[in-house]
């Protein structure tokens, strides 16, 4: 059994967002996410197979979400379960500190 830190181990300066695999099993993927200014690309929509459940640890964050009206803000503590095929898409992301995120996704 390994020790990590999600606080840990993280580049100073982000030119792309940083997708950390930090666990797998069966049905089940955990990842830390670290953003700082990052957004999804122009029209571009996030239309996954699985559920992510996705906790904000530091910084801030807005995701757009289809067919809910107007940006949903999160802030270090905030979650949110994304139910699979629920198109969504992130707005924006702090670009004064680093936005790190818990993103479980399972079926």
């Amino acid at each position: 059994m390994g020790i990590g830190n999600l606080f840990e181990d993280i580049p100073a300066v982000l030119p792309e967002e940083v997708t950390e695999t930090l666990q797998t099993h069966a049905s089940v993927r955990i990842e830390r996410i670290v953003s700082q200014g990052h957004t999804s690309p122009e029209g571009f929509w996030y239309d996954q197979p699985e559920h992510e459940w996705v906790l904000v640890l530091a910084g801030s964050a807005g995701l757009e979400i289809e067919g809910e009206e107007g940006v949903r803000c999160l802030k270090a503590g905030d979650y949110l379960l994304l139910p699979a095929r629920r198109r969504h898409r992130v707005a924006w992301t702090d670009s004064a500190v680093q936005t790190i995120w818990l993103a479980i996704f399972f079926r």
